[in-house]
């Protein structure tokens, strides 16, 4: 079932939170060992279902009362490990849990298990985790997308209705794409990151997943909403759910004519051709324009990520957190540790942001990526004087085959360049299943202005009633 509808059968009486989350554990059990979404089940999470019946006997309200979800691996979890898919950390167990856990489980949700992720969230095919790749539910020779590749196929596959991510240049939206589900990313600071274990600080966000805009809503109205444990908070009330009440008639959705341009496969345009078609029928208004700084969003991108890379990981140095390798002193253990916790690729950003913070480059590489993160965001700016919403593809391509893109870096770092001017921007974006490419998912991604992220809700919602749920859950 989809999660309102597990909500409503829970209340009802129909159905109690444990037959719910059994099914869910039968599902993962099922369909786990071909797919490795997961890295670890909640031991606790029969129990958990059983504390939220309780509640409910007491007459407390629970929006996601029963409901099963799966949390990326970066997400900390009180008495429940915590490895964000990396060796470095794969014995520890957090003392708290992030906000958002804790927003869900007051919400009455059970966490059912820890997805597996690329490697401290760099990557974009769940390759790069220290406990082996996830496939994707479509196709299990190809990849989920990433970094959130975990997420997105438990999602997928139907093992739980709703999971979270974090998005920090796409891993969020680009999976979801990948894996034929909804994938939203808010605006920067509205849904907390503490307890969030960081990879670039000023672009993270924590976003959510489900397989219909209605439990999209759902969810993302539990999690969002100001918390004084993180110093970004915006005070902002979460409507997600009561923005599905609107209507789409007389938005207007600009077209990026450079992120359509060139590069986009067959089916990715087929799906944004039927985008526009079906929109236009529900009274949206299309118009085209343009983002010149675009062309430098990916290269401005990867210099912002991997510095904060640099910065954010040189606290795991073998003495106070995270896997500790002794050597003869300080300085041996602290690069025995790095170079037996970190993967190839966790050990590339941090040199390359090592590089492009030092004396004599900063200027020349960090300066100017910060410069042109500001022309980007006011080349949104300025579009967004012309249209409500913009239309980009999620992904230039479908899912591509496991291991193809593995021994070229670039070429994995090109699967983000539709996703990662959002997140230099700050804005909200969400990737909405659109159509398929031979039996391959794509998605569609709608951008909207900073702090109006309820209306992307609004758009999504038109497409979605006025098309087949084609893309519910995998065949697998």
């Amino acid at each position: 079932m989809l999660a309102h509808e597990i909500v409503k059968n829970i209340q009802s009486g129909q159905v109690s939170p444990q037959e719910v989350v059994s099914a869910s554990l039968q599902r993962i059990a099922q369909l786990e060992p071909r797919l490795h979404a997961l890295i670890r089940l909640n031991p606790q999470a029969e129990q958990e279902a059983a504390l939220v019946e309780q509640r409910l006997a007491r007459g407390e309200h629970l929006p996601l009362a029963g409901v099963p979800v799966v949390l990326k691996d970066n997400i900390c979890t009180q008495d429940l490990a915590t490895t964000c898919g990396s060796r470095m950390l794969a014995d520890f167990v957090p003392p708290y849990s992030a906000t958002v856990v804790e927003k869900l489980r007051q919400a009455g949700a059970v966490v059912v298990a820890k997805a597996n992720m690329d490697e401290f969230a760099m990557g974009s095919s769940t390759e790069y985790s220290a406990f082996g790749p996830t496939r994707n539910p479509w196709d299990t020779e190809r990849v989920p997308g990433g970094t959130s590749g975990g997420s997105a196929a438990a999602v997928a596959a139907g093992m739980v209705p709703l999971a979270l991510g974090t998005d920090t240049g796409g891993s969020v939206r680009q999976p979801a794409a990948l894996c034929g589900v909804y994938g939203f990313k808010p605006t920067y600071g509205r849904i907390s990151r503490y307890g969030v274990v960081a990879t670039a600080s000023s672009l993270d966000q924590v976003g959510t997943m489900a397989r219909t805009v209605q439990d999209l809503a759902l969810l993302s109205d539990v999690v969002s909403g100001y918390d004084p444990m993180d110093s970004t908070s915006l005070e902002i009330q979460a409507q997600f759910a009561a923005a599905l009440q609107a209507s789409s008639r007389g938005l207007t959705i600009g077209l990026v004519k450079e992120a359509l341009a060139v590069g986009n496969s067959p089916g990715v345009l087929e799906a944004l051709e039927r985008f526009r078609s079906v929109m236009e029928a529900q009274g949206v208004r299309f118009v085209e324009v343009s983002l010149p700084s675009l062309e430098y969003a990916l290269a401005a991108y990867y210099i912002v990520n991997t510095a904060e890379i640099s910065s954010n990981l040189a606290r795991y140095d073998g003495t106070l957190y995270g896997l500790r390798v002794p050597g003869e002193d300080s300085t041996t253990t602290m690069m025995q540790s790095r170079e037996h916790g970190f993967g190839p690729e966790v050990q590339r950003r941090i040199l390359m942001g090592t590089f492009v913070l030092s004396s004599g480059y900063y200027e020349a590489y960090y300066g100017k990526a910060l410069r042109a993160r500001a022309r980007i965001k006011a080349d949104f700016d300025r579009a967004f004087s012309q249209a409500d919403l913009l239309l980009t593809p999620t992904s230039p391509f479908p899912a591509f085959r496991l291991g193809e893109k593995t021994t070229d870096p670039l070429s994995m770092y090109l699967a983000d360049i539709d996703t990662v001017a959002v997140n230099l921007a700050g804005l909200p974006a969400m990737s909405i299943p659109a159509g398929f490419e031979g039996h391959l998912p794509v998605g569609v991604q709608l951008i909207g202005k900073a702090l109006h992220d309820e209306q992307i809700f609004v758009a999504a919602n038109a497409f979605e009633q006025a098309t087949e749920r084609a893309f519910a859950r995998a065949a697998i």
